[in-house]
């Protein structure tokens, strides 16, 4: 990924920038996510505590990143802002392999006492050679259809990368500081300001809620996720109707920000759930593979959210239809995972 990056500050090469980042990016997600889940055993309470955690670091680089690169590359140029990129993807690097002496054994490192003599490497052989069980397809099947139904949250969800930027930069005011305009590639800090901020409220609010009994399931968190998410959407569709479709008419800040904030909320009721989810459920010999489907829904997410991007680009529909549009499916999509949340509990158990 920081060749790819390096390659992005040469625009002619474009697309072989794209390729290093593509595989880097496929190497490290999948592996990273499988690696925080085995540090937990089974049952752990703690996972989706872990995954939010987790998850509230990722976002603390997406914030700085925005402030950097995007903040680089408004005033002298792309190309600054991808070669930084880069420089950061080579400070990760160092920092993840110089601390991990610091972190601790996960499960599949750990030797059973008092099992047989046979190696690790062997043991993972045979248990790799035997075929998956009814039950372990099941449960495959359970997280096929979760991820089927996740494609549209991601598609609803990626419109801040995309028409929501576009409000940015055309409908919002930016202000002002000391004579100098904040630039509007800032409001892609926004939502990952907001879940460092707000991940440890979460996590306190869910074992609170634990100690009572009345934590919802997995399954459960996802659909109040995709029910903010399409909630606050509300909020551009208050903030249109105030500003108007004038041409050159602009607005407040608050409507984006609140927007983003009731997003970023429902945000952290799925993404860090799912991806707990995905490692409790999914049989221990392709988690691995598991979490790379979880992370496909995220492709086809974003390839129907330029689809329906489309739609107001190319003035289809008018921003109030537009929104109303992503109210709706924010809200079916919730329904629809609601609705399975009884027959998919037989199946992945009470997680």
């Amino acid at each position: 990924m920081a060749i790819g990056h390096f390659i992005m500050a040469f625009q002619n090469w474009f697309f072989i920038a794209l390729l290093f980042l593509i595989v880097g990016n496929g190497a490290f997600k999948p592996n990273i996510s499988t690696q925080v889940g085995n540090l937990y055993k089974k049952d752990d309470p703690r996972r989706d505590g872990a995954f939010t955690i987790f998850y509230m670091g990722i976002n603390l680089g997406a914030f700085l990143t925005n402030l950097v690169c995007g903040t680089l590359a408004a005033v002298y140029g792309w190309h600054y802002g991808f070669g930084a990129a880069g420089v950061g993807m080579v400070l990760g690097l160092v920092i993840y392999l110089s601390g991990q002496k610091y972190l601790a054994a996960d499960n599949m490192m750990k030797a059973k006492a008092g099992e047989a003599k046979e190696t690790k490497a062997a043991a993972a052989k045979a248990e790799e050679k035997q075929p998956l069980t009814s039950e372990e397809w099941k449960r495959v099947g359970a997280l096929v259809a979760l991820c089927a139904l996740n494609v549209v949250f991601w598609a609803v969800y990626e419109q801040q990368g995309n028409t929501m930027q576009t409000w940015a930069d055309t409908k919002t005011v930016w202000p002002t500081v000391f004579g100098w305009q904040i630039p509007s590639t800032w409001f892609q800090s926004f939502n990952p300001f907001f879940i460092f901020l707000l991940a440890p409220l979460l996590d306190m609010f869910w074992m609170w809620q634990k100690k009572r009994d009345q934590e919802p399931t997995s399954v459960t968190k996802m659909a109040i996720g995709c029910f903010l998410l399409g909630g606050s959407f509300i909020f551009m569709i208050i903030g249109n109707k105030l500003i108007g479709d004038a041409g050159g008419a602009k607005g407040s800040l608050f409507w984006p920000v609140a927007c983003t904030l009731i997003l970023t909320v429902g945000e952290l009721y799925l993404s860090p759930i799912g991806l707990s989810l995905v490692t409790k459920v999914s049989p221990a010999r392709i988690v691995s593979m598991m979490m790379g489907m979880w992370f496909l829904s995220s492709f086809f997410g974003n390839f129907l959210s330029g689809v329906i991007g489309a739609l107001y680009e190319g003035r289809t529909l008018n921003a109030q239809q537009f929104f109303l549009l992503l109210l709706g499916l924010g809200v079916a999509t919730g329904l629809a995972i609601f609705a399975f949340n009884r027959p998919l509990r037989k199946v992945i158990g009470h997680h």
